[in-house]
């Protein structure tokens, strides 16, 4: 890997500034192509990832499988998103995203398109079942180098200012693959096989693949080649000083308080909003059983991709009109949590399918807010290490995936209440809220 090269002064020249802007930082051009392709990227992705809970009611009568075997196959992914999260930045952070990205994708993409296939290996049900879980777990194994790559290839490639919009954009294609494979899977799994969707997704992975190898990451490798001669050339005429990346300092980052409020409002987020992902199904076909099943399963992810790019742009605005960047994350996430709070607790005051779709759909358009406040946060107090910070905190951001949601579906058996199950949900919102109020930084911790 190319080594850093420190700047002794901080005299601008011309040749200075052509070898930082080129080395450092995306053109606008090239910041543009990133956005696009990194959007289609997470949304097949995300497509590939819950299409799965789509075709499960189809997969289960054609295998047998009861409601406890059906929860072991959409629970077994985060199995394996938890186990690569620090890995994901870690290996993003030091050889670079560029390359862990499309390596990563070809793998998920592989997986997705050969699960029907796994599904059919075995004439046992149990042997079957077994194959799939794994599958799984593989896919989430796989699928758990791409957010933390996200973050690493923005904090190094993004000026902090323009970083929220950046993120925003780019993680809004998981609402967008999500409202694809919600309406269009589903059409596909009800006009042909449950298998179609699978084997379209994994094709249109590895295409993205492809093309994003050949075109976008090549170029990028060219202008890399360049640049690393011209750091040669300033190195061998003695104007730099070759320096050696430095390691994330564990026993630091472990000691701030700052971390620890993230890991924990990152928790509390993706607690809810894996609860809402998993069981808003549920809660609409039990209470307005004559409701169309597609309404509500479109209309919250129609609602929630503008405000993901909203987010976004009033984060940077915020940032260049002089805001802390301390101030901006904590109001971002404030509406993040709060705001998701609220309409979950108002779900329990209305009756009528339009009012409570509508508080639905506005609680889970609210949790988009979390990417320009906690989620982009590692990129600002550990720029050089947002891969790793961000790989750990959403490893813990996993763990909702196979716990958090059992939790509700217990609470849920137990009191026979969806009201026990939102007032749980948003209580916990507001303790981490109130742990990242008071503790959450924007400023940088470590170096």
């Amino acid at each position: 890997m190319m080594a850093s090269i420190a700047i002794p002064d901080r005299n601008r020249s011309p040749i200075k500034d052509k070898c930082s802007y080129d080395g450092r930082h995306w053109t606008r051009s090239e910041k543009k192509q990133w956005m696009v392709g990194l959007f289609f990227g997470t949304s097949i992705l995300y497509a590939s990832r819950t299409i799965m809970p789509f075709a499960i009611t189809s997969c289960s009568q054609e295998m047998g499988w009861d409601k406890t075997e059906s929860g072991m196959v959409l629970s077994a992914f985060f199995w394996g998103y938890t186990m690569t999260q620090f890995l994901g930045g870690y290996v993003s952070d030091r050889v670079g995203a560029d390359i862990t990205l499309p390596i990563a994708a070809c793998m998920w993409s592989l997986v997705t398109f050969w699960t029907p296939q796994l599904v059919q290996l075995s004439t046992d049900k149990y042997v079957s079942l077994y194959i799939v879980v794994l599958s799984r777990v593989m896919l989430g194994m796989c699928q758990g180098f791409h957010y933390p790559g996200l973050t690493s290839l923005i904090s190094h490639k993004v000026p902090e200012q323009e970083r929220s919009f950046t993120y925003c954009m780019v993680s809004s294609g998981a609402t967008f693959g999500t409202l694809m494979s919600g309406s269009f899977g589903s059409i596909l799994i009800e006009r042909y096989n449950w298998t179609v969707p699978f084997y379209l997704i994994g094709l249109v992975g590895l295409t993205w693949m492809l093309i994003m190898r050949y075109t976008v990451v090549a170029k990028t490798r060219r202008k890399k080649s360049i640049v690393a001669d011209r750091e040669a050339q300033l190195l061998d005429s003695g104007k730099y000083k070759e320096g050696k990346k430095a390691s994330l300092p564990w026993v630091s980052l472990f000691t701030k308080p700052a971390f620890w409020s993230l890991l924990v409002g990152h928790f509390v987020q993706n607690n809810c909003f894996l609860i809402l992902l998993s069981w808003l199904p549920t809660y609409f076909h039990e209470n307005f059983p004559t409701a169309s099943g597609w309404v509500f399963n479109v209309v919250p992810w129609v609602v929630t991709f503008p405000c993901a790019i909203f987010s976004g742009w009033i984060a940077d605005h915020l940032i260049a009109k002089g805001s802390s960047i301390t101030f901006v994350r904590k109001l971002m996430e404030s509406l993040a949590l709060c705001g998701t709070s609220f309409f979950l607790i108002m779900i329990s005051y209305v009756s009528s399918y339009t009012l409570c779709l509508a508080c639905m759909a506005v609680a889970v358009a609210m949790c988009s807010f979390h990417n320009s406040g906690i989620s982009i946060n590692p990129q600002d107090i550990a720029p050089n290490h947002a891969g790793s910070v961000f790989g750990i905190m959403n490893m813990a951001g996993a763990i909702p995936g196979f716990i958090g949601v059992y939790v509700a579906g217990h609470i849920l058996e137990e009191t026979k209440s969806w009201t026990s199950v939102f007032n749980y949900t948003a209580y916990l919102n507001i303790f981490g809220l109130i742990l990242f109020i008071i503790f959450g930084t924007g400023k940088r911790l470590i170096h």
